[in-house]
């Protein structure tokens, strides 16, 4: 039995593929322990964030929208790709407002994640806004068609429970934001 799980040496690396919103890249690897060599593929993404956003009457401003991965509409929290230069926070900020046209000047950070180590090599940071008031109106991109939708927070067990599509990186922000209320 391992007492430690072995590195791989990564030796040379090509670019597969550019899908505008990420990149493929082969790596050419070797197992440091015995020298088994073979190649391993990974998606290149920019980091990402996302918001819980409650409103003042303690609703969690959700969206909705059409993913390609699984042709299905889901229930999503708003959040997006860091812009390059761009800090998290400031991220968050504007996933928020261009999608749903919320915003908030009470911001909290509540930890980040990596969405899915094996094969993608980004993180992805959750916030909560605190207080939110919709100011705008949405500003999507062209790829973008998203509803808002409001639940309140008092049931927020119960939809991320039932809600038949739901996105692992909204529980992760919902177990961040439990944590945030165990100190609280």
């Amino acid at each position: 039995m391992n007492e430690k799980a072995e590195r791989w040496k990564t030796n040379d690396s090509r670019e597969i593929a550019d899908c505008r919103v990420f990149k493929v890249r082969e790596d050419f690897c070797e197992r440091e322990g015995d020298g088994l060599k073979s190649s391993f593929f990974v998606i290149e993404n920019p980091d990402w964030v996302n918001v819980i956003a409650l409103t003042v009457a303690r609703e969690v401003v959700f969206i909705e929208q059409f993913r390609h991965g699984i042709e299905e509409t889901i229930l999503e929290i708003p959040g997006g790709m860091i812009d390059r230069g761009e800090e998290p926070e400031t991220a968050a900020k504007r996933e928020l407002l261009e999608e749903t046209g919320f915003s908030s000047d009470e911001w909290i950070f509540l930890g980040k994640s990596r969405p899915n180590p094996a094969i993608q090599n980004n993180m992805i940071f959750h916030f909560l806004a605190l207080n939110c008031e919709k100011t705008s109106e949405t500003g999507f991109d062209e790829h973008e068609n998203v509803v808002t939708k409001l639940k309140k927070l008092e049931n927020i067990e119960t939809t991320l429970r039932e809600e038949k599509n739901i996105h692992s990186l909204v529980l992760t922000a919902f177990y961040f934001f439990s944590l945030y209320n165990l100190q609280k």
